[in-house]
């Protein structure tokens, strides 16, 4: 990549007209941390379909790989520094999306891939089986960087995650660099935590429980994460400054008492974060071995 051109993200995920979740919350952050995004929806609905009745507008699998194929083939192409995904509407269109991922990987080897596997939660999975399969199967491999929940890491490494020891023992099998949880089993009393591994750390970042959260919270977790990462900033500082930041947009939009997240009100915070946020080391695998 040209290091005079802009650095843009490619940004592949669900539509909503009002809300902030989806490719809404992941653009409208990237952006606001600085990044040019290039937006394709997989799938556009008036809203969460938590909130009510909410029509699915798919988009067609062959135009939407007819759409990845141009833009791979674009010559804009060259500026592109990362792709992060999260919904799909369809397995079929996942493999365009894995193909587009390691032309431009074989253009720029220093392109970073983020994949956020939006596949289910703690009630399940709310995708067919095929398209967590071929997420898994396809993109998984691909990826620098995974951010799942604990139910969706769990899903992916069949494997029952109860503490943070499984965790830790899952996210190190999944394959990506880096690994971010989200929902990991909290250390402090009422709390909630993200838990990052790699291959040399294990961090826990904490915060206290919000009720009644709104949707979007891991959309958010996963762009402002890719963003910091890119602005070269150190893993234990993305991910602190990233949990701060969502926790603040959290508290404050469950003040409010917003269905969504208000992140116009409160972009402030993707920048600033000033919630506090409880950091701890765990023990890694490599330095227990070393014992």
């Amino acid at each position: 990549m040209d290091s005079g051109s802009p650095a843009e993200i490619v940004a592949i995920s669900s539509h909503v007209v009002r809300g902030a979740v989806g490719n809404r919350a992941v653009v409208f952050a990237l952006e606001t941390m600085g990044f040019p995004v290039w937006s394709l929806p997989t799938v556009i609905l008036p809203w969460h379909p938590g909130h009510g009745p909410s029509t699915r507008i798919a988009t067609p699998d062959g135009q939407f790989a007819a759409a990845i194929e141009d833009m791979t083939d674009s010559r804009w192409s060259g500026h592109i520094r990362a792709v992060i995904t999260g919904y799909f509407g369809s397995a079929v269109q996942v493999a365009p999306v894995a193909r587009m991922i390691r032309r431009l990987k074989e253009k720029n080897p220093g392109l970073i891939y983020a994949c956020d596997p939006v596949i289910g939660d703690s009630g399940g999975l709310y995708v067919p089986v095929a398209i967590a399969e071929a997420i898994r199967d396809e993109l998984l491999p691909l990826a620098d960087i995974a951010t799942p929940n604990r139910y969706e890491l769990g899903w992916l490494s069949g494997a029952s995650l109860d503490s943070n020891a499984q965790i830790i023992e899952a996210a190190l099998a999944l394959g990506p660099g880096k690994v971010l949880v989200t929902s990991a089993v909290p250390m402090m009393a009422g709390g909630i935590g993200n838990l990052l591994l790699t291959d040399r750390v294990a961090l826990l970042a904490e915060h206290r429980m919000v009720g009644d959260a709104p949707n979007g919270l891991g959309d958010l977790t996963s762009a402002l994460f890719l963003a910091r990462l890119l602005k070269g900033e150190s893993e234990e500082r993305a991910l602190q400054m990233t949990t701060a930041a969502v926790f603040e947009i959290l508290a404050r939009s469950v003040k409010r008492g917003a269905d969504e997240l208000m992140l116009s009100e409160d972009y402030s915070s993707f920048l600033n974060p000033m919630a506090m946020v409880q950091l701890r080391q765990l023990l890694h695998p490599s330095r227990a071995k070393k014992k």
